[in-house]
């Protein structure tokens, strides 16, 4: 069947302009695999430098990919490890700090990754709401803090001239108290319900394991009682006379509330 004049023509200029789409397709193609890898490099970095993360981790996933040993490809996977995190992607920023310090234990920014490790895992502040209704999180379990800490441990230790050092620091003692604060709330709990070996053992990991945290004293004071409701009076005696050395005044009622919530510790 024969076509008409309009119809053909019509359709022949369908087919230029699909021809032509396909080869301005086929040349953004060849133009990208034929891109350097300063190239690739310098568009990822304009991305991150703009606040677009998506493209960013688009473009440098591909230079590592295409160009796996080169400077810039080492580089990328320290940005990317920092785009992850800003993104939200916690576990691709969590996995790609691991992978960097792994192959590259001597990288003179490794620091870095182990920095923004902790970050990573670092415990979120309060939102307005949870101010607003003076929500105690200290009672809510620190489930990645520790993690976070050790992190930061490992800057503060084994890289003492970071710059990332004094944040760091800041930021172990932070979370030292908000640990410590969480272990004297379970020992507290343990006290009210009568479990006092429990509340003692608490208490006691707490002051080993936080020493110089501001619930020390809570902890202390836990320990103390305990001691008193067990009737293991050497033992209480001990416990008041380390106390007394350390804090004037009477040992205060173990089973009180902290009334200082923790996000006013910064």
């Amino acid at each position: 069947m024969s076509l008409s004049g309009p119809v053909r023509a019509a359709a022949v200029a369908l087919c230029i302009a699909l021809l032509a789409l396909s080869g301005c397709a086929s040349h953004r193609h060849r133009q990208l695999q034929q891109s350097s890898p300063e190239i690739l490099y310098k568009k990822a970095k304009k991305s991150l430098d703009s606040y677009d993360f998506s493209a960013a981790i688009k473009t440098y996933e591909q230079l590592t990919a295409r160009f796996p040993f080169t400077d810039q490809a080492r580089q990328a996977r320290l940005d990317l490890i920092y785009v992850y995190y800003r993104s939200g992607e916690r576990e691709s920023a969590t996995d790609a700090a691991d992978t960097f310090i792994r192959e590259n234990p001597t990288h003179p920014r490794v620091d870095y990754a182990w920095y923004i490790k902790g970050l990573v895992d670092f415990e979120r502040t309060p939102n307005a709401l949870e101010k607003l209704f003076r929500v105690d999180l200290t009672q809510r379990p620190p489930s990645t803090a520790r993690k976070s800490f050790a992190a930061f441990r490992t800057v503060v230790e084994q890289y003492p001239k970071s710059e990332y050092a004094h944040d760091a620091l800041q930021r172990m003692i932070y979370l030292r108290n908000r640990l410590a604060d969480y272990e004297v709330h379970v020992a507290r709990y343990y006290l009210k319900r009568g479990a006092y070996v429990a509340a003692i053992q608490r208490a006691k990991g707490c002051i080993e394991q936080y020493d110089g945290a501001p619930a020390i004293h809570d902890a202390m004071a836990i320990m103390v009682e305990g001691y008193d409701r067990l009737n293991l009076q050497p033992l209480a005696e001990r416990a008041k006379a380390v106390y007394h050395a350390n804090y004037s005044g009477e040992v205060h009622d173990a089973r009180a509330e902290i009334k200082k919530h923790w996000w006013q510790l910064w």
